[in-house]
């Protein structure tokens, strides 16, 4: 008899790492150009207005380098977290972190419009080639258009890990698949926890029950109506994918119609390979339902009032003029909105070694001191041609590194082992991806918020990913944590490639 072997092992996924700029010990390419600069400055000091004047600029040349090595364990210098305060300290004395909207507002329109990044954004509805009805979102600030998925995940709970794993694996090919996708310049998931209102229960069961069955099963599902709702929860998630007006660098920019046009046949092959990912059944949002859950976000008792109209059949009917908040105040570390406080997390750091597929269980699921929580994993795909490059300059500034000293340091070490690990997976067809995460809890009364905030600070440690606190940029994290589609680099006025080489 053959001996058949059942042991499984549950696979692991790792390898995650920013590349960087070479340059020496922990300064890029720009911040070792100031420190050589600095030193040159210096030695001519020394020799045209003498010792003391020398020894000034180098001590200057000394000091800006310190400033720009010495970081926390976020990857923040102090010329990074002077210049926080300083922004929040500026937009604080100008007024620009409170918003008022509405016919008291002070927008001479007297619209309920988003505040922030999101404040000159237009909602297009049309129809994909399957006559589904799909939202498109219009930023004109950075000329993208966003197009939203509404999925129903399955969940792992009582799955096999072999049917998780090829989930993973399907996601990783769908993530890699983006990068081919003409115009596509980023993507984004939110997963979104809140209590359930039991209205879509109780209108499932009074829509479904027979008058002619038993009475005490009649009574049973009364009494469940009745008890359920008491301390659950409802997850949702949405997959938003970020297009360009332009095709290409250096073509005309498209029209909403027809940015419309050529989405409305590619919109059906994206949601169907998304329910091979474990994503479930996934289907454009239609603009109404977009606004529904933009105005639940700024104000969450809402919820309950929308809930309610559609358990009895009365359409909800929402512009997107209409889904605003009445009142924003940002302040520096939390966001008071309506009737809602809110505090959010940016992700500084992915998790060390390696981790199984329910590493973010804990953090994702639903938890007593939060109201509305909601995480987003932001990505933005690289082109093949641009990964390529972008793999090989990270090695050999990952081998700079290690022979620029006599004694490399073992995190050197393995940085370069990573680097070149990277750059094989690249050469045999993997996708690169710069991946972010934004983490957004809300509650209702400002008391519970210490408790919120505990809860998400705890959490992230068994997910472990290192989560920093949206200090003095509240209302935009609390905007980029929507469905929205918004890509937080094209918004800054200080552009990615100059942050990553100082």
């Amino acid at each position: 008899m053959a001996a058949i072997n059942t042991e499984y092992k549950e696979p692991s996924y790792g390898n995650w790492r920013v590349p960087r700029s070479a340059g020496l010990a922990n300064l890029g390419t720009i911040g070792t150009a100031i420190v050589m600069v600095g030193l040159l400055l210096g030695i001519v000091s020394f020799a045209i207005w003498g010792l003391f004047v020398g020894l000034g600029v180098l001590a200057a040349a000394g000091a800006s380098a310190l400033l720009l090595t010495v970081k926390d364990k976020h990857g923040q210098s102090v010329v990074d977290r002077v210049g926080t305060r300083l922004a929040f300290r500026l937009s604080k004395n100008s007024g620009t972190n409170l918003y008022r909207s509405g016919p008291l507002g002070v927008t001479p329109w007297g619209m309920y419009q988003l505040p922030g990044l999101a404040a000159q954004s237009t909602l297009y509805e049309f129809t994909d080639s399957y006559n589904r009805p799909f939202a498109l979102l219009h930023v004109p600030a950075t000329g993208h258009f966003t197009v939203i998925f509404s999925t129903e995940p399955d969940g792992a709970s009582l799955v096999d890990p072999e049917q998780v794993d090829s989930w993973v694996a399907n996601w990783g090919g769908w993530l890699a698949g983006l990068a081919d996708e003409a115009g596509l310049d980023a993507a984004a998931v939110t997963v979104e926890t809140a209590p359930d209102s039991g209205y879509r229960l109780r209108n499932e069961v009074d829509m479904n029950i027979d008058e002619n069955a038993p009475e005490f099963a009649k009574a049973i599902l009364r009494e469940v109506v009745h008890t359920y709702p008491e301390g659950s929860a409802t997850v949702r998630a949405w997959v938003s994918l970020t297009f360009n007006a332009c095709l290409r660098a250096g073509s005309k920019k498209r029209e909403p119609e027809d940015v419309a046009r050529d989405l409305a046949s590619r919109i059906p092959g994206l949601s169907a390979r998304l329910q091979s990912t474990g994503a479930g059944i996934a289907r454009p949002m239609p603009a109404q339902e977009l606004c529904e859950v933009v105005r639940v976000a700024y104000d969450p008792p809402a919820a309950l009032i929308i809930d309610e109209a559609h358990a009895a059949g009365s359409p909800v009917s929402l512009s997107w003029g209409e889904v605003g908040p009445t009142a924003t105040q940002a302040n520096w570390d939390d966001y008071r909105h309506d009737s809602g406080f809110s505090a959010s997390w940016t992700m500084t750091g992915a998790p060390r070694g390696s981790v199984n597929s329910s590493v973010l269980s804990r953090l994702l699921a639903p938890h007593g001191d939060i109201d509305r929580k909601r995480i987003s994993l932001l990505y933005r795909p690289m082109d093949s041609a641009r990964a390529a490059a972008v793999v090989e300059r990270d090695q050999n500034n990952a081998n700079v590194r290690i022979t620029s000293g006599t004694r490399p340091s073992a995190r050197a070490l393995v940085d370069a082992r990573s680097a070149v690990q990277t750059a094989s997976e690249e050469a045999r067809g993997a996708g690169l991806v710069n991946f972010g995460m934004i983490v957004t809890a809300t509650v209702t009364d400002k008391e519970r918020l210490a408790g919120a905030v505990a809860a998400i600070e705890q959490t992230s440690g068994t997910a472990r990913v290192l989560l920093r606190r949206a200090y003095g940029a509240q209302d935009t994290a609390f905007a980029a944590s929507l469905p929205l589609g918004l890509v937080l680099p094209a918004h800054s006025m200080l552009p990615t490639g100059i942050k990553d080489a100082l």
